[in-house]
């Protein structure tokens, strides 16, 4: 499945909910199936900068594609890290770093987020394309 695929699955679930506050329950529930990650790995070294809540990315490279693990102590921030990494995980660095990650706009997360989360999964996103170019990097 391609990040274009995984962009579009995510806008056809959120596309059955009418209005906001449905929506963020759903981001909640995602929130919930994220697995999280082990607190002595939240560690500042995984720790996204610029999210009013705590964030954390760990990433792992196999076989040439880019995974994520994530977690977060605010559960609608665990929630959008849930579907970042959903979208990205499982797809090369070069994948990564191409994307236009155009389900943040079909769901509506620019208009309905505050400002301090809207600019946290800037930030989120921002660290896994680092990721993807650190990973590009060590490849050539």
């Amino acid at each position: 499945m391609t990040i274009n695929d995984r962009q579009n699955e995510l806008i056809e679930e959120f596309s059955m909910f009418d209005d906001w506050m449905e929506k963020y329950e759903y981001i909640i529930d995602l929130g919930k199936e994220v697995t999280g990650i082990a607190d002595d790995l939240k560690t500042d070294d995984y720790l996204v900068k610029g999210c009013q809540s705590r964030v954390w990315l760990i990433p792992s490279n196999k076989s040439g594609r880019v995974y994520f693990d994530a977690d977060s102590d605010a559960i609608i921030t665990r929630g959008l890290v849930g579907m970042v990494t959903r979208v990205l995980s499982d797809a090369t660095p070069k994948e990564i770093l191409e994307s236009d990650l155009f389900f943040v706009d079909k769901i509506g997360l620019k208009e309905h987020l505050s400002p301090t989360r809207s600019n946290g999964l800037v930030s989120m996103i921002k660290k896994i394309k680092t990721y993807a170019l650190a990973y590009t990097a060590k490849a050539n």
